[in-house]
């Protein structure tokens, strides 16, 4: 599993781990079952302190993407499809408002971005 800790983003560590799991999982990258590193050595690996490596963990457990298991470990959970698919409908949500507003910041219309959109589109599907 590859986490790359930013000390310059103003994001703290803990939420860090977290995005970049929470991504990972929604992605498909860790399908329900994987093991994740264990809190000791996800911290040595990263540097960083257990207490930040256990609230990481804890916060994915919260958001039931993790399920913890004591003596054995942490490993992805079975969550419920509908929710994860929903949570990837609000990354792509999330996308498509930062290319707005880079529009907006470029002058670029609606239409010239929905054209943009369907071009790319029909591209990536032959």
């Amino acid at each position: 599993m590859n986490i790359v800790i930013s000390g310059t983003s103003g994001e703290p560590i803990y939420a860090q781990i977290v995005r970049q799991i929470r991504q990972m999982i929604l992605l498909g990258d860790l399908s329900s079952g994987t093991p994740l590193p264990s809190i000791r050595l996800l911290a040595k690996d990263l540097q960083i302190s257990v207490i930040t490596t256990k609230r990481a963990y804890e916060e994915l457990e919260r958001e039931g993407l993790v399920n913890s298991i004591v003596g054995k470990g942490s490993f992805v959970s079975g969550a419920d499809q509908e929710y994860i698919r929903e949570q990837r409908l609000r990354m792509i949500e999330n996308k498509m408002k930062e290319i707005i507003e880079e529009s907006r910041g470029l002058g670029i219309e609606f239409a010239e971005i929905t054209e943009m959109m369907k071009l790319l589109y029909e591209e990536e599907n032959g």
